[in-house]
């Protein structure tokens, strides 16, 4: 089976789902043209899977492709834009 990020929106967050189980989230804060994401984690028995890389990157183009800013709070998410410069022209500062 497949891994699946779901916007459990009830929540504040996206989640990464693992054969269904929730294996990581993305928390975040939704405004009115900008989303802030403030935590990302990975449950202990599912790290270096690669699945915040996963997450985080399935978050960021859902939120892009909504024409929301992104506000990285989360290091994670910072450190990711950095790395994915297609990000950094819809990235307000921290």
């Amino acid at each position: 089976m497949a891994n699946e990020v779901v916007d459990n929106t009830a929540k504040s967050r996206f989640e990464i789902l693992v054969d269904g189980q929730v294996a990581g989230f993305a928390d975040y804060r939704l405004m009115p043209t900008k989303i802030v994401f403030t935590h990302t984690e990975v449950a202990p028995e599912f790290e270096g899977q690669g699945l915040a890389g996963e997450l985080v990157g399935h978050a960021l183009r859902l939120s892009a492709d909504t024409g929301l800013r992104i506000v990285p709070l989360c290091s994670y998410v910072a450190k990711y834009i950095e790395r994915h410069p297609e990000f950094q022209e819809i990235t307000d500062a921290r």
